[in-house]
This record gives C-alpha cells, sequence and structure tokens, in this order.
C-alpha cells in the first residue's frame, strides 16, 4: 500500500469518525442546572386535566418520574407513552408517581393510557411558564402544521426523578427530538431513590 493510499484511508475513517460522533451529539443538550441531581426539584404549580391546582412540592413523601413531554401532535412523544404503559405498574408499584408535564392537554395520550388501565398524572403548562423556568424551552419547534393549534414554542424533552424529600436523584434531557429514555432506565432510577 502506498504512502498516499495510507493517508487517505486514515482521513476516510476519521472522517466517519467524526460523523458518528457529530450524528450522536447533534442536539446535545446540557441539563439546566435547576434539573441537576443533587438538587431539590424547584417549586412550581400547574394545573392538572381537569383544571385542579397541582404544586411539585407536594410530591414529597414518595418518589415521582416526571417527564416533560412536548404534546400529542409529537409521535416520539406518543410511542413514549405507550413505552410507558408497559411498566407503568412496576413504577407505580414501588410507591412511585408518574407525571407528565405538557404544553397543552394530551387527549391522545390519555386516550391511550386509559385504554392499558394506566393512570399517569398529566400537568399542563400552558403558558410554557415553568418549562421556561427550567430551562427546557425550545423555541420555534413545533412544526408549522400544529402552529396554529399549539403555538410555536414547546418543551425540550426531559425526565427527572425525585426521590420522596423532593430531591432530584435523576434527570436526563432527550439528546434530539426522537430520543427517549427507556422506561426499564426510569424504573431502575427509582429503585436507586429507595435504597438511598
Amino acid at each position: 500500500m502506498s504512502h498516499t493510499t495510507v493517508i487517505i484511508a486514515i482521513g476516510i475513517a476519521l472522517a466517519l469518525l467524526g460523523a458518528v460522533i457529530w450524528i450522536r451529539t447533534r442536539g446535545l443538550r446540557p441539563v439546566p442546572t435547576q434539573l441537576k441531581a443533587g438538587s431539590p426539584l424547584p417549586d412550581f404549580e400547574l394545573v392538572n386535566e381537569d383544571g385542579e391546582p397541582v404544586r411539585s412540592r407536594d410530591l414529597h413523601g414518595a418518589p415521582a418520574v416526571i417527564l416533560f413531554v412536548r404534546g400529542n401532535w409529537c409521535p416520539f412523544c406518543s410511542a413514549q407513552v405507550d413505552n410507558l404503559t408497559r411498566n407503568y405498574k412496576d413504577i407505580t408499584g414501588l410507591g412511585a408517581r408518574l407525571i407528565l408535564v405538557t404544553p397543552k392537554p394530551l387527549e391522545t395520550t390519555r386516550r391511550v393510557a386509559d385504554f392499558f388501565k394506566v393512570d399517569f398524572e398529566f400537568w399542563l403548562d400552558d403558558a410554557l411558564e415553568v418549562t421556561r423556568n427550567v430551562g427546557l424551552l425550545l423555541r420555534n419547534a413545533v412544526p408549522k402544521d400544529y402552529r396554529q393549534e399549539y403555538g410555536a414554542d414547546t418543551t425540550w424533552p426531559a425526565v427527572v426523578v425525585v426521590d420522596a424529600d423532593g430531591i432530584i436523584r435523576f434527570s436526563q434531557l432527550s439528546r434530539h427530538i426522537s430520543d427517549r429514555p427507556k422506561p426499564e432506565l426510569l424504573l431502575a432510577e427509582v429503585k436507586k431513590t429507595l435504597r438511598t
């Protein structure tokens, strides 16, 4: 093999490695300071599906899995909820609450949850105030076909596992809009909170 051929082969290999790294990390965002593991869950107030006020500080006393989702227009969010239905009883059987924070009511995912006989809690952040305050606001990310109903801004998908004292024990932001944590990971993180 000639010297030139070796250099070309190395160049191609480096370009491929760079492409793989770029694809795996594109959209990678650091976890906001407000949601870092070891920090108390920020105090915020929202409303549930019935329009009743709910507060994050009321979660004390039991672990909770809180998912920030974009809405029922997002196929990746709907798939995430569908996947969670398979492990819902494992998570709640440990005494944990499973809460989805969304900018708009999730009628479609509510029907999915009802079909599988699971009782997800939906907390509505229609003004995106909590989303903004915890560093998850994603500007101009709603597809144009849905903006009239949902607006232009939405939530960057994220998950937070909180222990019974309201301390964040695990947080993860999606690397890109299609990336979601597996339910088995969330179950393992809830189990860890019960051992601390």
